[in-house]
């Protein structure tokens, strides 16, 4: 019995090409994956077939985006003896066997479940590439399978968020991030720094080794980088000429006047000044800085930022995450 075993997983994982595929007249099987259950950061795959004729024993092969997604565990729906799962890069290779003198499976079944942990946001692809069955006479037939499955995780607080869409639409293209891996906490309030990281990521900015003047930016720190290829676009300046704050919560005409800058890195001509400060309507505009008012008047007017409210745009008061998810999304639009 052991050396059938063995001689069985040497048909499956080592020896692909040892049988020709047998041709038969009987009507082709047909292999189904479907999402079969979902649990907080997990999701279960089904693989299933319809037709089959005797199935002893398979190899299924699998691609997947191992950023994205964690194999956590492999089960058979049938009896018999399962091979641990071996991942290569962005291929998972799956085989099983009966055991002993017993005849194949036959019919419509479902063969088994493959369970993946979704480590990032955003969508991500596992695709059944092709299906092997061995019978219970040793003999293999190969079939290109190509069913693809999308899955997809999402911050758990964003339901009826009107920044929701903005949101996981920035996520899934790495340009922000939640606070952990199952919320955003939208409400929350944003640094000059994290902004900084999100203009950077959102432009592509590279590194650079023009260091900037800011002696409160440790070479260190996460932002470090960051904030150094933003102040070599002139995308951002210090509060004064040596210190950046970039632990301080970012006001709203502060994420306005970066975004500017920001959008005129790229496409000067786009956010030309041709407008007019007194057109500003907001009831709150004579609290708006000097060195803003400009740019939040070229900013409500093509139509990167709102008021808080219809008439006030509360320009001391702290950028929300939501908030500067959108602006960066419609900025992105417009260049």
């Amino acid at each position: 019995m052991r050396i059938r075993i063995v001689w069985l997983m040497i048909v499956l994982l080592c020896l692909p090409k040892l049988f020709l595929a047998t041709v038969n007249a009987e009507k082709a099987p047909n292999f189904l994956l479907a999402v079969n259950k979902s649990a907080e950061g997990e999701v279960t795959l089904t693989m299933s077939g319809k037709d089959i004729l005797d199935l002893y024993g398979y190899e299924a092969r699998f691609s997947f985006d191992p950023d994205k997604l964690e194999l956590l565990k492999v089960d058979s729906n049938l009896d018999g003896f399962s091979v641990s799962p071996i991942i290569q890069k962005n291929e998972i290779i799956v085989a099983h066997t009966k055991i002993g003198n017993v005849s194949g499976d036959s019919g419509d079944m479902t063969i088994g479940t493959l369970t993946f942990r979704l480590k990032k946001h955003g969508e991500a692809t596992v695709k059944w590439e092709s299906m092997k069955v061995v019978t219970d006479k040793l003999k293999s037939t190969s079939t290109i399978v190509g069913k693809s499955i999308s899955v997809s995780k999402n911050f758990g607080d964003l339901a009826g968020h009107w920044a929701r869409e903005d949101i996981e639409q920035l996520a899934l293209m790495g340009i922000i991030q939640g606070m952990d891996e199952d919320h955003f906490v939208p409400e929350a309030k944003v640094t000059r720094a994290q902004f900084a990281a999100m203009i950077s990521r959102a432009l592509n900015l590279k590194g650079t080794a023009v260091q900037s003047p800011f002696t409160d930016v440790p070479p260190d720190a996460w932002y470090a980088g960051v904030v150094s290829s933003a102040y070599s676009a002139g995308i951002i300046k210090g509060i004064t000429d040596s210190s950046f704050a970039p632990e301080q919560d970012i006001t709203r005409e502060e994420m306005t006047v970066m975004m500017m800058r920001a959008g005129r890195y790229v496409s000067e001509g786009t956010f030309k000044e041709t407008g007019s400060v007194s057109k500003i309507t907001f009831i709150d505009a004579h609290s708006i800085s000097e060195w803003a008012i400009k740019d939040v008047e070229l900013a409500v007017r093509v139509g990167l930022i709102n008021g808080r409210s219809d008439n006030t745009f509360v320009p001391q008061s702290q950028a929300t995450r939501a908030e500067a998810a959108v602006v960066i999304k419609r900025l992105l639009s417009k260049i």
